[in-house]
């Protein structure tokens, strides 16, 4: 038996800045502060360049960078622990999160 994709993976989806302004639209689940859940998924949704972008985005809409998540921690102090979130860290950072 043969198994068949139901899905085709997408590989190089443009992120042009009206599709990096939709994580600012997207609602947390109940107990999970807001602001800490759009910096979540975009962070898995984005590469490090249109994070970047996001975050400038996300600070001009008046969000907080600082937001706490489910671990009583920053999302910043979360993802510094993480391999490979250089670039993703540095956006932050050079935001003013902390």
């Amino acid at each position: 038996m043969s198994l068949r994709k139901d899905k085709e993976k997408v590989l190089g989806e443009i992120f042009d800045e009206a599709r990096i302004r939709t994580f600012l639209e997207y609602k947390a689940p109940a107990g999970i502060n807001t602001d800490y859940h759009l910096l979540e998924k975009a962070y898995r949704g984005m590469r490090g360049e249109n994070f970047e972008t996001f975050v400038r985005l996300f600070v001009e809409a008046g969000k907080d960078l600082n937001a706490i998540g489910p671990e009583g921690k920053t999302f910043l102090q979360v993802i510094k622990t993480h391999r490979n979130s250089e670039e993703y860290t540095a956006a932050l950072e050079q935001a003013g999160a902390k």
